[in-house]
Protein backbone atom coordinates (compact mmCIF):
# COMPACT_ATOMS: atom_id res chain seq x y z
CA UNK A 1 0.00 0.00 0.00
CA UNK A 2 1.41 3.33 -0.43
CA UNK A 3 2.41 5.55 2.18
CA UNK A 4 1.27 8.64 3.60
CA UNK A 5 3.02 12.45 2.41
CA UNK A 6 3.44 14.76 5.05
CA UNK A 7 4.72 17.81 4.52
CA UNK A 8 6.31 19.83 7.04
CA UNK A 9 8.68 18.53 9.92
CA UNK A 10 7.27 20.73 12.89
CA UNK A 11 4.69 19.78 15.07
CA UNK A 12 2.20 19.37 13.00
CA UNK A 13 3.69 17.30 10.91
CA UNK A 14 5.93 14.94 13.21
CA UNK A 15 2.72 14.23 15.57
CA UNK A 16 0.89 13.67 12.46
CA UNK A 17 3.52 11.39 11.42
CA UNK A 18 4.25 9.47 14.48
CA UNK A 19 0.41 8.68 15.43
CA UNK A 20 -0.11 7.02 11.84
CA UNK A 21 3.96 4.99 12.09
CA UNK A 22 2.29 3.90 15.12
CA UNK A 23 -0.82 2.41 13.82
CA UNK A 24 1.40 0.66 11.26
CA UNK A 25 1.52 3.06 8.31
CA UNK A 26 4.35 4.37 6.21
CA UNK A 27 4.80 7.84 6.35
CA UNK A 28 7.06 10.11 4.83
CA UNK A 29 7.90 13.53 5.88
CA UNK A 30 9.50 15.99 3.51
CA UNK A 31 10.12 19.70 4.70
CA UNK A 32 11.88 22.77 2.72
CA UNK A 33 13.77 23.36 5.46
CA UNK A 34 17.28 22.04 5.94
CA UNK A 35 15.99 20.89 10.09
CA UNK A 36 13.87 18.92 11.19
CA UNK A 37 10.99 20.91 13.83
CA UNK A 38 10.11 23.60 12.31
CA UNK A 39 9.62 26.71 14.35
CA UNK A 40 10.39 25.09 17.25
CA UNK A 41 14.03 24.09 15.79
CA UNK A 42 16.56 24.68 18.90
CA UNK A 43 20.72 24.53 18.61
CA UNK A 44 23.55 25.60 20.92
CA UNK A 45 25.56 28.60 19.70
CA UNK A 46 29.02 29.42 19.90
CA UNK A 47 28.80 30.91 23.34
CA UNK A 48 27.71 27.68 24.29
CA UNK A 49 23.82 28.97 25.08
CA UNK A 50 20.88 26.98 23.54
CA UNK A 51 19.08 29.32 21.17
CA UNK A 52 15.62 28.68 19.57
CA UNK A 53 16.39 30.24 16.01
CA UNK A 54 12.69 30.88 15.47
CA UNK A 55 11.63 32.75 18.53
CA UNK A 56 10.85 31.23 22.12
CA UNK A 57 8.94 28.64 22.29
CA UNK A 58 7.71 28.01 25.44
CA UNK A 59 5.21 24.99 26.49
CA UNK A 60 2.79 25.37 28.45
CA UNK A 61 -0.68 23.74 28.51
CA UNK A 62 -4.26 22.61 30.64
CA UNK A 63 -4.35 19.88 28.16
CA UNK A 64 -2.93 16.85 30.71
CA UNK A 65 -3.37 14.42 27.41
CA UNK A 66 -1.12 16.74 25.35
CA UNK A 67 1.85 16.86 28.06
CA UNK A 68 1.25 13.02 28.76
CA UNK A 69 1.63 12.52 25.23
CA UNK A 70 4.82 14.77 24.52
CA UNK A 71 6.85 13.41 27.79
CA UNK A 72 7.48 9.92 25.53
CA UNK A 73 9.77 11.61 23.43
CA UNK A 74 12.01 13.92 26.03
CA UNK A 75 12.03 14.30 29.85
CA UNK A 76 11.27 17.27 30.91
CA UNK A 77 12.38 20.15 33.51
CA UNK A 78 9.77 22.74 35.11
CA UNK A 79 10.00 26.20 34.07
CA UNK A 80 7.83 29.40 34.98
CA UNK A 81 8.01 31.88 32.73
CA UNK A 82 8.31 35.47 33.33
CA UNK A 83 8.08 38.47 31.41
CA UNK A 84 8.75 42.39 32.01
CA UNK A 85 8.36 45.14 30.15
CA UNK A 86 10.79 48.29 29.97
CA UNK A 87 9.01 51.33 30.73
CA UNK A 88 10.04 54.85 28.58
CA UNK A 89 12.33 56.02 31.98
CA UNK A 90 13.88 52.38 31.93
CA UNK A 91 11.88 50.98 34.80
CA UNK A 92 10.25 47.26 34.23
CA UNK A 93 7.35 46.32 35.17
CA UNK A 94 4.93 42.94 35.21
CA UNK A 95 3.44 41.91 32.29
CA UNK A 96 0.87 40.65 31.94
CA UNK A 97 -0.41 43.29 34.24
CA UNK A 98 -0.85 42.83 38.15
CA UNK A 99 -0.64 44.74 41.01
CA UNK A 100 2.12 45.50 41.10
CA UNK A 101 2.36 46.73 37.18
CA UNK A 102 -0.83 48.95 37.95
CA UNK A 103 1.44 50.01 41.37
CA UNK A 104 5.02 50.87 39.11
CA UNK A 105 2.83 52.52 36.33
CA UNK A 106 0.21 55.15 38.54
CA UNK A 107 2.56 55.32 41.75
CA UNK A 108 -0.19 53.82 44.09
CA UNK A 109 0.42 51.06 46.95
CA UNK A 110 -2.28 48.88 46.07
CA UNK A 111 -1.97 46.08 48.31
CA UNK A 112 -4.85 43.78 47.26
CA UNK A 113 -6.56 42.62 44.09
CA UNK A 114 -9.84 44.31 45.35
CA UNK A 115 -8.18 47.27 45.18
CA UNK A 116 -6.76 47.36 41.68
CA UNK A 117 -10.03 46.06 40.19
CA UNK A 118 -11.50 48.66 41.63
CA UNK A 119 -9.19 51.19 40.25
CA UNK A 120 -9.07 49.33 36.39
CA UNK A 121 -12.77 50.14 37.06
CA UNK A 122 -12.35 53.23 37.59
CA UNK A 123 -10.22 54.09 34.41
CA UNK A 124 -12.12 51.89 32.15
CA UNK A 125 -14.44 53.41 29.33
CA UNK A 126 -17.74 52.39 29.33
CA UNK A 127 -17.90 50.44 26.29
CA UNK A 128 -20.78 47.47 26.22
CA UNK A 129 -19.87 45.64 23.31
CA UNK A 130 -15.85 46.36 22.19
CA UNK A 131 -15.45 45.87 18.16
CA UNK A 132 -11.67 45.93 17.77
CA UNK A 133 -8.52 45.17 20.47
CA UNK A 134 -8.69 49.03 21.20
CA UNK A 135 -11.77 49.37 22.66
CA UNK A 136 -11.19 46.01 24.28
CA UNK A 137 -8.30 47.38 26.01
CA UNK A 138 -9.88 50.55 27.15
CA UNK A 139 -13.08 48.34 28.31
CA UNK A 140 -10.70 46.27 30.44
CA UNK A 141 -7.75 48.14 31.47
CA UNK A 142 -8.29 52.72 30.71
CA UNK A 143 -6.33 54.33 27.90
CA UNK A 144 -2.82 55.28 30.14
CA UNK A 145 -2.48 51.37 30.07
CA UNK A 146 -2.86 50.42 26.64
CA UNK A 147 -1.27 53.00 25.58
CA UNK A 148 1.43 52.32 27.10
CA UNK A 149 1.55 48.65 26.78
CA UNK A 150 -0.04 47.41 23.96
CA UNK A 151 -0.38 50.28 21.25
CA UNK A 152 3.47 50.50 19.98
CA UNK A 153 4.14 46.94 20.22
CA UNK A 154 0.69 46.82 18.11
CA UNK A 155 1.96 49.18 15.92
CA UNK A 156 5.42 47.40 15.33
CA UNK A 157 4.28 43.64 15.74
CA UNK A 158 1.38 43.91 13.38
CA UNK A 159 2.13 47.28 11.38
CA UNK A 160 -1.59 48.29 12.18
CA UNK A 161 -3.21 50.40 15.01
CA UNK A 162 -5.04 48.81 17.91
CA UNK A 163 -8.40 50.14 15.81
CA UNK A 164 -7.63 47.60 13.33
CA UNK A 165 -6.81 44.78 15.46
CA UNK A 166 -9.44 41.93 16.00
CA UNK A 167 -10.37 41.67 19.80
CA UNK A 168 -9.19 38.39 19.75
CA UNK A 169 -5.47 39.27 18.93
CA UNK A 170 -4.80 40.96 22.69
CA UNK A 171 -7.90 38.74 24.42
CA UNK A 172 -4.61 36.15 24.46
CA UNK A 173 -3.01 37.52 27.39
CA UNK A 174 -4.74 37.85 30.23
CA UNK A 175 -5.14 40.42 33.26
CA UNK A 176 -3.90 39.77 36.71
CA UNK A 177 -5.44 42.27 39.92
CA UNK A 178 -3.08 40.07 42.23
CA UNK A 179 1.04 39.87 42.67
CA UNK A 180 1.11 36.41 40.55
CA UNK A 181 3.90 37.70 37.52
CA UNK A 182 3.94 33.92 36.00
CA UNK A 183 2.87 34.46 32.17
CA UNK A 184 1.37 31.71 31.71
CA UNK A 185 -0.17 31.63 35.50
CA UNK A 186 -3.58 29.53 34.93
CA UNK A 187 -2.26 26.52 33.04
CA UNK A 188 -1.31 23.62 35.21
CA UNK A 189 1.28 22.04 33.14
CA UNK A 190 4.59 24.61 32.40
CA UNK A 191 7.88 23.44 31.11
CA UNK A 192 10.97 23.09 28.71
CA UNK A 193 12.69 19.86 27.12
CA UNK A 194 15.80 18.67 28.77
CA UNK A 195 17.93 18.40 25.67
CA UNK A 196 16.06 21.02 23.77
CA UNK A 197 13.16 20.75 21.02
CA UNK A 198 15.11 19.30 18.06
CA UNK A 199 16.55 16.48 20.29
CA UNK A 200 12.34 15.88 20.80
CA UNK A 201 11.55 15.38 17.37
CA UNK A 202 14.76 13.58 16.80
CA UNK A 203 12.58 11.16 18.76
CA UNK A 204 9.31 11.59 17.51
CA UNK A 205 10.56 10.80 13.81
CA UNK A 206 12.34 8.20 15.29
CA UNK A 207 10.48 5.18 13.94
CA UNK A 208 10.81 2.90 11.47
CA UNK A 209 8.27 3.69 9.32
CA UNK A 210 8.80 7.67 8.82
CA UNK A 211 11.15 8.58 6.03
CA UNK A 212 12.22 12.05 6.80
CA UNK A 213 13.44 14.04 3.56
CA UNK A 214 14.88 17.56 4.40
CA UNK A 215 15.08 20.68 1.34
CA UNK A 216 12.41 19.22 -0.08
CA UNK A 217 9.60 21.26 -1.71
CA UNK A 218 6.41 20.37 -2.06
CA UNK A 219 5.11 19.83 -5.58
CA UNK A 220 1.39 18.76 -6.71
CA UNK A 221 2.57 15.94 -8.88
CA UNK A 222 4.09 14.06 -5.67
CA UNK A 223 0.46 13.24 -4.67
CA UNK A 224 0.04 10.75 -7.29
CA UNK A 225 2.74 8.40 -5.12
CA UNK A 226 0.86 8.49 -1.97
CA UNK A 227 -2.33 7.37 -0.74
CA UNK A 228 -3.12 10.82 1.51
CA UNK A 229 -1.48 14.23 2.09
CA UNK A 230 -1.66 15.78 5.50
CA UNK A 231 0.05 19.50 4.40
CA UNK A 232 1.23 22.34 6.77
CA UNK A 233 2.16 24.37 4.05
CA UNK A 234 0.30 27.86 3.89
CA UNK A 235 -3.03 27.50 2.00
CA UNK A 236 -2.90 30.10 -0.21
CA UNK A 237 0.13 28.96 -1.84
CA UNK A 238 -1.20 25.60 -2.36
CA UNK A 239 -4.28 26.98 -4.56
CA UNK A 240 -1.49 29.42 -6.27
CA UNK A 241 -2.75 32.59 -4.64
CA UNK A 242 -5.92 32.21 -6.89
CA UNK A 243 -8.21 34.15 -4.61
CA UNK A 244 -5.80 37.11 -3.16
CA UNK A 245 -2.74 36.06 -0.55
CA UNK A 246 -3.15 35.71 2.91
CA UNK A 247 -0.85 38.06 4.98
CA UNK A 248 1.04 37.21 7.79
CA UNK A 249 3.58 39.02 10.14
CA UNK A 250 7.48 37.63 10.12
CA UNK A 251 10.17 38.73 12.70
CA UNK A 252 13.81 39.03 11.79
CA UNK A 253 16.57 37.68 14.66
CA UNK A 254 19.16 39.78 15.61
CA UNK A 255 22.08 38.14 18.01
CA UNK A 256 24.20 39.50 20.25
CA UNK A 257 27.42 38.42 22.11
CA UNK A 258 27.74 40.28 25.86
CA UNK A 259 29.95 40.42 28.53
CA UNK A 260 28.70 38.15 31.79
CA UNK A 261 25.55 36.19 32.53
CA UNK A 262 23.29 38.67 34.31
CA UNK A 263 21.02 37.01 36.80
CA UNK A 264 17.94 38.35 36.08
CA UNK A 265 14.61 36.40 36.87
CA UNK A 266 13.40 36.81 33.65
CA UNK A 267 14.04 35.90 30.16
CA UNK A 268 12.04 38.17 27.89
CA UNK A 269 11.76 41.78 28.34
CA UNK A 270 9.19 43.59 25.99
CA UNK A 271 9.51 47.01 24.92
CA UNK A 272 7.24 49.98 24.99
CA UNK A 273 8.64 52.41 22.78
CA UNK A 274 8.24 53.33 19.33
CA UNK A 275 12.05 52.17 18.39
CA UNK A 276 11.81 48.67 15.80
CA UNK A 277 12.08 46.18 18.68
CA UNK A 278 9.44 44.69 20.16
CA UNK A 279 11.21 42.10 22.98
CA UNK A 280 14.52 40.46 23.55
CA UNK A 281 15.22 37.30 24.96
CA UNK A 282 18.23 36.36 27.58
CA UNK A 283 18.65 32.76 26.91
CA UNK A 284 20.30 31.48 29.60
CA UNK A 285 17.85 32.55 32.16
CA UNK A 286 15.69 29.83 30.89
CA UNK A 287 16.69 25.92 32.44
CA UNK A 288 19.16 24.34 30.51
CA UNK A 289 20.05 26.51 27.76
CA UNK A 290 23.31 27.51 29.44
CA UNK A 291 25.30 24.74 28.56
CA UNK A 292 29.00 25.39 29.78
CA UNK A 293 30.40 27.81 32.23
CA UNK A 294 30.72 31.14 29.76
CA UNK A 295 31.82 34.66 30.53
CA UNK A 296 29.41 35.81 28.26
CA UNK A 297 25.64 35.30 27.16
CA UNK A 298 23.52 35.44 23.89
CA UNK A 299 20.39 37.91 23.50
CA UNK A 300 18.06 38.37 21.03
CA UNK A 301 15.93 41.00 19.82
CA UNK A 302 13.12 40.77 17.74
CA UNK A 303 11.94 43.27 14.55
CA UNK A 304 8.63 42.14 13.61
CA UNK A 305 8.29 42.83 9.56
CA UNK A 306 5.96 41.32 6.86
CA UNK A 307 6.57 37.96 5.67
CA UNK A 308 7.62 39.17 2.16
CA UNK A 309 10.65 41.28 3.52
CA UNK A 310 11.80 38.11 5.34
CA UNK A 311 12.48 35.29 2.71
CA UNK A 312 8.54 33.86 3.01
CA UNK A 313 8.77 32.97 6.63
CA UNK A 314 5.51 33.00 7.93
CA UNK A 315 4.92 33.26 11.58
CA UNK A 316 1.46 34.55 12.64
CA UNK A 317 -2.03 35.42 10.55
CA UNK A 318 -3.31 38.70 10.58
CA UNK A 319 -6.44 38.93 12.05
CA UNK A 320 -8.11 42.41 11.63
CA UNK A 321 -11.50 43.61 13.40
CA UNK A 322 -13.31 43.53 9.96
CA UNK A 323 -12.54 39.63 9.47
CA UNK A 324 -11.61 39.96 5.76
CA UNK A 325 -8.97 37.48 5.98
CA UNK A 326 -10.94 35.31 7.97
CA UNK A 327 -13.68 35.48 5.35
CA UNK A 328 -10.49 34.86 2.83
CA UNK A 329 -9.40 31.81 4.39
CA UNK A 330 -12.48 30.39 4.72
CA UNK A 331 -13.30 30.75 0.72
CA UNK A 332 -9.53 28.81 0.41
CA UNK A 333 -11.22 26.27 2.70
CA UNK A 334 -14.02 26.00 0.46
CA UNK A 335 -11.43 25.06 -2.37
CA UNK A 336 -9.65 22.84 0.23
CA UNK A 337 -12.68 20.79 1.02
CA UNK A 338 -13.53 19.61 -2.76
CA UNK A 339 -9.53 18.81 -3.21
CA UNK A 340 -9.80 14.57 -2.53
CA UNK A 341 -6.64 13.19 -0.62
CA UNK A 342 -5.53 16.10 1.24
CA UNK A 343 -5.88 17.43 4.44
CA UNK A 344 -4.08 20.76 5.71
CA UNK A 345 -3.06 21.10 8.97
CA UNK A 346 -0.76 23.48 11.38
CA UNK A 347 -1.23 27.22 11.53
CA UNK A 348 -0.55 27.94 7.97
CA UNK A 349 -2.71 25.41 6.66
CA UNK A 350 -5.49 26.28 8.62
CA UNK A 351 -4.58 30.16 9.26
CA UNK A 352 -4.69 30.08 13.15
CA UNK A 353 -2.40 31.69 15.91
CA UNK A 354 -1.91 27.83 17.59
CA UNK A 355 0.32 27.14 20.75
CA UNK A 356 2.14 24.29 20.44
CA UNK A 357 -0.51 22.31 22.61
CA UNK A 358 -3.42 23.29 20.59
CA UNK A 359 -1.05 22.29 17.51
CA UNK A 360 -0.31 18.37 18.88
CA UNK A 361 -3.84 18.37 20.10
CA UNK A 362 -5.57 19.10 17.09
CA UNK A 363 -2.94 16.72 15.45
CA UNK A 364 -3.57 13.74 17.79
CA UNK A 365 -7.13 13.88 16.71
CA UNK A 366 -6.64 14.75 12.96
CA UNK A 367 -4.43 11.95 12.62
CA UNK A 368 -6.89 9.39 14.94
CA UNK A 369 -9.79 10.69 12.92
CA UNK A 370 -8.20 9.93 9.73
CA UNK A 371 -7.20 6.38 10.89
CA UNK A 372 -10.47 5.52 12.09
CA UNK A 373 -11.72 6.35 8.56
CA UNK A 374 -13.38 10.07 9.32
CA UNK A 375 -12.18 12.92 7.21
Amino acid sequence: MKPVLVVGAGFAGAVHARVLAEAGVSVQVIDQRAHIAGNAFDYVDGNGVRVHAYGPHLFHTKNLRVAAWVKRFSAFVPYVHKVRARLPDGRTAPLPINLDTVNIVFGTRFETAAEVSAHLKAVSLPIPAPANAAEYLYANIGVTLTDLFFRPYTKKMWAMDLEEMAAAVVKRIPLRTGRGDGYFHDDEVQMMPLRGYTKLFEAMLDHPRIAVALETVFAKDMLADYRFCFNSMPIDSYFDFCLGELPYRSLKFHHETEAGVPGQGWSITNFTDAGPFTRETLWHVMPHHLERDVSRHTVTREEPCDYKDNGLERYYPVKTADGRFGRLYGAYRGLAAREAGICFIGRCGTYQYLDMDQVINQSLVSAERWLAGVT
